[in-house]
């Protein structure tokens, strides 16, 4: 039986948010409200939100602010959507360090997943997104959804679920799936193969907690790919955000924690099983690769609050460490890994690298893409 608030807060307990971090305003905004919402619904349990990189408070600031509260015990939650290098590596080594260093327990959830209120919360913005068009038949509908892209093969199989779950559950025509980053297909030859399939209308889902700079490139793709194509029609609906489902995912997650359920796919982690053409990723030793830019909050200055992008217009995210005003700056992005970075945090080399679909096409803009699709 999990126990009440208040005996939550009697036996010194506190909750942990862990974030990636955004040199976007608006995404760290939009985690800050979330961490509040999150707040409220656990009222009077301290709450407290951090970030690997790139926004403060960092989740060693975090840690300090509990134990200054009081807690004796935490229970950390993975803000993120599948559990990928982030979820599996860089957040349990700070947190672990941390334990270690200080003696404080901390006790880690799962991440949120391909769970019911996580797909009842991606289908409630896509209604919202049909409601706001005019009335067409679903089945005559392709749906598109974008997940992040890792080079985790189990979390991209994730949001492939995702999609088949959200295509029965409407009844659409068809549904792809297409990542914004590190894997294939990208967003831009996915969408140019699903006109080919000849539906009238395509709605484009971001599969997304928060805004970034790879909900932008979404957009602009999209809209590049609709202005070839004005026979098709295009919707975008909106990134999950603070949804009342995906609180409620969260809170899931914390009383997963204390009854000691917080139990990953690791029939299917590359680091744990022989996952087809990951095999010598086993075994890999557990890091973080974010010191280097930990509670770093130097702002670009190309946007005004929410990133569109100017920062990569190629997609390739420039030099660290350099400035903004001579659009050669520091990261302007969300630094998801949604993306192919050009610094070095020792990942491990994804093996599709080189796939005509997928990371290096970020560079070769889109005339290739206009150039295949005009031949068909």
């Amino acid at each position: 039986m999990i126990p009440s608030l208040s005996e939550l807060k009697a036996k010194g307990y506190g909750v942990l948010i862990c974030g990636h971090g955004s040199r976007n305003k608006l995404a760290v905004e939009e985690f800050a409200q979330l961490a509040e919402g999150l707040r409220s619904k656990l009222s009077g349990i301290p709450v407290e939100h951090g970030y690997l990189e790139f926004a403060k408070p960092i989740l060693r600031d975090s840690l300090d602010r509990l134990r200054e509260q009081g807690v004796q015990r935490v229970l950390a939650v993975p803000a993120m959507l599948f559990a990928a290098g982030h979820a599996k590596n860089d957040i349990p080594s700070v947190l672990n360090t941390y334990s270690a260093e200080t003696g404080l327990p901390i006790d880690y959830g799962r991440e949120l997943g391909v769970d019911r209120l996580m797909i009842a919360a991606a289908g409630a913005r896509i209604r919202e997104a049909l409601d706001q068009a005019s009335p067409f038949p679903l089945s005559d509908t392709l749906l598109v959804v974008v997940g992040r892209g890792s080079s985790d093969p189990d979390a991209n199989s994730n949001v492939a679920k995702v999609t088949r779950m959200l295509v029965e559950g409407f009844g659409f025509g068809w549904g792809e799936t297409v990542y914004s980053g590190v894997t294939f297909p990208l967003v831009e030859p996915g969408l140019r193969h699903g006109v080919r399939l000849g539906f009238r209308r395509i709605v484009v889902f971001p599969y997304f907690l928060f805004s970034g700079v790879l909900v932008s490139r979404i957009r602009q793709h999209t809209d590049l790919v609709a202005a070839d194509h004005p026979e098709t029609e295009f919707l975008t609906a909106s990134y999950l955000g603070d949804h009342p489902l995906v609180l409620d995912t969260f809170l899931e997650r914390v009383a997963e924690v204390l009854g000691g359920e917080a139990v990953m796919n690791c029939s299917l982690c590359k680091y744990r099983a022989q996952v087809l053409g990951f095999e010598d990723e086993v075994g890999l030793a557990q890091a973080s690769h974010h010191h280097h830019v930990e509670g770093l909050t130097d702002g670009c200055d190309l946007c005004e609050r929410e990133c569109t992008g100017a920062c990569q217009p190629d997609g390739v995210p420039l030099p660290l460490g350099s400035s903004a005003s001579s659009h050669d700056h520091s990261h302007g992005y969300d630094h998801s890994h949604g993306h192919d970075h050009s610094h070095d945090h020792g990942h491990h080399p994804y093996p599709h690298a080189e796939h005509p679909l997928g990371p290096k096409t970020l560079r070769s803009g889109p005339s290739k893409y206009e150039a295949n699709d005009a031949e068909t």
